[in-house]
């Protein structure tokens, strides 16, 4: 399918790079080829979009989701989480999401603040780019580079790309089918126009479902980089 750019611009467009940091790429929860996606987001970031965001997960060290804060579960068991009670009661009346518990892989030990597998891959050009932390509470896993699940705990990306007048959102980055996936579903719900550049993400599993989840919620899948490289609407 040709690209379609109508109505992109670089005023009104933002890149999301997410989680290229060092304990994905060669770390202890490393994906594979997640190295080859540094040359084309560095690329990527050379158009002028109107905002250039990096994500980092920033966990502390006892977070909920590694394996070896669970007695008798090893790396990649699966438990149900619920939302700690201590945010539930700061809930805003307005909002009617189900807080039922979800489905949690056991990860082993990453991101962990303050440590080398939290900082930014060598050779990512981050320089100047706005980053944004998820996953910093305990008891909450946040995949999205917007929120949690649950709605609880807020980055302030949402507001930030809408005060900056943003339009249109392009995601990049690591892993597919957990924070890219979806950081671009909840980019998607929230109104932007939605892009995922395929040869910029790695993903944990080789199953492809996640592009198939984020087709069918109307986020726009672009092959290659280069599309957009090459591009005359973001390339002014």
């Amino acid at each position: 399918m040709p690209l379609d750019l109508a109505n992109v611009e670089p005023s009104n467009s933002a890149i999301i790079v997410v989680d290229v940091q060092n304990d994905f790429v060669s770390g202890s929860l490393a994906v594979r080829d997640a190295e080859q996606v540094i040359s084309p987001i560095n690329a990527l970031l050379k158009l002028p979009f109107a905002v250039k965001i990096a994500t980092q997960d920033y966990h502390p060290a006892n977070h909920i989701s590694f394996a070896r804060n669970h007695e008798g579960k090893k790396e990649f068991d699966q438990i149900v989480i619920f939302p700690p009670a201590e945010l539930v009661v700061g809930r805003t009346l307005e909002d009617e999401r189900s807080l039922e518990g979800l489905e949690q892989v056991l990860w082993p030990v990453h991101c962990v603040q303050d440590t080398f597998g939290v900082a930014f891959v060598d050779g990512l050009e981050h320089e100047g780019l706005e980053v944004v932390r998820k996953g910093c509470d305990v008891g909450i896993e946040c995949y999205s580079a917007f929120e949690d699940p649950w709605g609880l705990t807020n980055t302030g990306l949402k507001d930030k790309l809408r005060n900056k007048e943003i339009s249109n959102v392009f995601v990049v980055g690591i892993a597919g089918d957990y924070c890219v996936k979806s950081t671009a579903l909840d980019a998607k719900k929230y109104g932007f126009r939605t892009f995922v550049i395929r040869d910029a993400v790695r993903s944990v599993s080789d199953n492809g479902i996640e592009w198939i989840e984020m087709d069918k919620a109307g986020v726009e899948i672009i092959d290659t980089a280069e599309e957009l490289l090459t591009s005359r609407v973001l390339s002014q």
